[in-house]
């Protein structure tokens, strides 16, 4: 019996309320992901859970290095170096400055 269902890099999720916007990244419960679609309250869309995502929300006063572990401040609504009250979500997948507002991010399942 083969009970695989599939890879799980991308999940069918429902969307919360205020819905989701594309290229915007999003802790669903325990989960982490980037939305495919932007989609409206309680509609389907496609979850991204790996992968390298461009100009994502980063916290300023902090510079990256290659690989360095990242987090999700789900206050701020960015991605952080401090551990402290936020989930590991994945790496730097380049260098960014403290002043940057964005960056490169390596998300991944083997983060938990």
């Amino acid at each position: 019996m083969n009970d695989y269902v599939q890879h799980g890099r991308t999940l069918d999720a429902v969307a919360p309320a205020g819905g989701v916007v594309v290229g915007t990244p999003y802790k669903l419960g325990s989960l982490f992901g980037i939305a495919r679609v932007s989609a409206n309250a309680g509609e389907v869309f496609p979850y991204e859970r790996k992968g390298v995502w461009g100009n994502q929300p980063k916290a300023a006063g902090a510079a990256w290095t290659f690989g360095d572990v990242l987090y999700w401040d789900d206050t701020a609504k960015n991605y952080t170096k401090t551990a402290t009250n936020n989930m590991r979500v994945g790496y730097a997948a380049a260098a960014a400055l403290s002043g940057d507002l964005v960056g490169s991010v390596l998300l991944g399942v083997d983060t938990v």
